[in-house]
């Protein structure tokens, strides 16, 4: 699977842009245990046309996370051309993305994201404009439609294809749906088997496990699979899910291996031929996580700025709270409830440290 030059290894996992999720520690995190491509949050057009700080700040990326994506968002075609010469210009990411599946009422419900779905033929005006505006690839992430009565993904797809869009995503669900029910992933599967299309194709919605990822690849035969609000508290998931397709790629090819033997993975050497992550290391990884935001931070505003540590735990302790490692804690939902109320590091990693120490005893 290509994206312009860039070459993707088999079953590439891919992270999801996620407001207030994928800040640069946690990408940094996931690309190391085996995503093969991270995206920033969602940038707004309108917002980085005016140079508001907090916007351009998503720009910043590290080398470390290449292939990266940034992702834009907007109505109005002459900003969102603008805003992805700004992107190409300042940030040089490998893929400019497109939003077109934002359901959340504050971006769909003021005609961007998702809502472009009820103008198809803006949809289609921005993202040929957009695509003609900048060398770098673009891609989109959209939804299957508005609501059930207007499931228009497998037309759509060819029509952003002959915008000259270099792949597509498509996450399971309707905007109506916003993240309630189940993905539906047969119409993923259309798209994909479309004899028209030849954009890869990658599915999103409801991954949450390895045999899950491994069913959408063979299943519905999608050239990457992305992944959202699983790795919430749990960037070692892409790891895990690598690992699976390893042992069950070893099994269909050679038979159930002996034990103690290891085959050659298609991925990043980075991430394979090491033994599961224990607890303590899952917990470190967290910690760490909380350490890489307060670093780039500092970086970003100035050693001495008091609300440094503040920012960086707010980066953070959403994570924390819903990494599912802490499930084995008996009444974690008040321990759940600190973490999301600590305002210092030091008070975060305390907590950390007795759940580390309350897991152990469990065990």
């Amino acid at each position: 699977m290509n994206i312009g030059n860039i070459s993707f290894p088999d079953k590439p996992l891919f992270l999801a842009p996620m407001e207030d999720v994928t800040d640069i520690g946690f990408r940094r995190l996931c690309k190391r245990f085996g995503a093969s491509m991270v995206y920033t949050e969602f940038v707004s057009a309108e917002a980085l046309v005016r140079s508001v700080k907090s916007t351009v700040s998503k720009l910043t990326i590290d080398d470390a996370e290449r292939p990266v994506g940034i992702q834009i968002y907007g109505r109005d075609v002459p900003q969102m051309v603008e805003a992805a010469k700004i992107v190409e210009a300042e940030a040089h990411p490998d893929v400019i993305d497109i939003n077109f599946g934002c359901p959340v009422k504050k971006v769909a419900g003021k005609g961007a994201g998702a809502g472009m779905l009820q103008n198809i033929p803006l949809l289609l005006d921005i993202t040929r404009e957009v695509v003609k505006a900048v060398k770098t690839p673009v891609t989109v992430k959209t939804r299957l439609g508005w609501n059930s009565q207007q499931l228009i993904i497998t037309t759509l797809a060819e029509q952003l294809q002959d915008c000259g869009i270099q792949a597509l995503t498509i996450h399971g669900r309707t905007r109506s749906q916003m993240y309630t029910g189940d993905a539906d992933w047969t119409l993923i599967g259309e798209v994909k088997n479309n004899p028209r299309i030849h954009i890869p194709i990658i599915g999103n919605g409801d991954i949450t496990s390895p045999e899950e990822a491994l069913n959408a690849f063979n299943r519905y035969g999608v050239d990457a699979v992305m992944i959202g609000r699983a790795t919430f508290g749990r960037p070692w998931i892409f790891k895990e899910i690598n690992d699976y397709f390893e042992e069950e790629g070893a099994k269909s090819e050679e038979g159930q291996l002996p034990i103690g033997e290891t085959t050659t993975h298609h991925q990043s050497p980075n991430t394979y031929h090491t033994p599961p992550l224990t607890l303590d290391d899952k917990i470190d990884i967290l910690l760490e996580q909380l350490h890489i935001n307060m670093e780039h931070i500092r970086k970003e505003r100035g050693d001495d700025d008091p609300r440094n540590e503040l920012r960086a735990i707010l980066h953070t302790r959403r994570h924390l709270a819903a990494s599912p490692i802490f499930k084995g804690i008996p009444d974690f939902r008040q321990t759940r409830i600190a973490m999301l109320r600590a305002e210092t590091i030091s008070d975060l990693t305390t907590i950390l440290e007795q759940c580390r120490e309350r897991l152990k005893s469990e065990c």
